[in-house]
Formats: structure tokens, C-alpha cells, sequence
């Protein structure tokens, strides 16, 4: 058992790696194969879900888009969401103004 006050012995990959699975369980309408990533634009992190392996669900997930965006920004993962089937954006959030 670790000693509890010891320093956490997490890297920023594993936290990241655990917000992305919170954020899959809260939206509980994506879908399994949809890839869900994060990744720089300029200076800001964008949430990426990729809809390559199901592309039909693109539309009904983008109609959500608020609401990934809200679940996005309450876990720190970024304020803007892209959405994307491979390589194509196929459209985009975000908070700022």
C-alpha cells in the first residue's frame, strides 16, 4: 500500500488518460468507436472527436455539441470542441467569444 503522504505518482498522461474516460462516461450517447483526443491548435487544446470508424452518428453527436462542450470545460480538457471524420474537420465549438 502506498504511503499516504507521498507524492501522487501520476503523470500528466495518466491524468489526461482519466478525464478523457470521464468525459466517455458522462456522454453516454457517444459512441465506443469514436476516437476522443486532444490536441494543440495554436495556443489553445481542442477536445477532437473523430467519427472515421462511425460516421453516421456524426450529425446526432454534433447536435450535442453544447453540451460536450460544457462536460468538456467542467473537466479542464479544453473550451473548444472539433469534430472530425479522419483527417476532414467536419465542424467546430468553442466558448470564447
Amino acid at each position: 500500500m502506498a504511503d499516504q503522504h507521498s507524492p501522487a505518482n501520476y503523470t500528466s498522461a495518466d491524468l489526461e488518460k482519466a478525464a478523457l474516460s470521464r468525459f466517455r462516461s458522462l456522454i453516454s450517447f457517444l459512441p465506443k468507436n469514436c476516437k476522443l483526443f486532444r490536441e494543440l491548435w495554436n495556443r489553445s487544446t481542442v477536445l477532437c472527436l473523430d467519427f472515421e470508424n462511425c460516421p453516421n452518428f456524426l450529425d446526432q453527436v454534433m447536435g450535442q455539441s453544447f453540451l460536450l462542450l460544457l462536460v468538456a470545460h467542467y473537466l479542464g480538457l479544453a473550451d473548444s470542441v472539433l469534430f472530425r471524420r479522419g483527417k476532414k474537420v467536419m465542424g467546430w465549438m468553442t466558448m470564447m467569444t
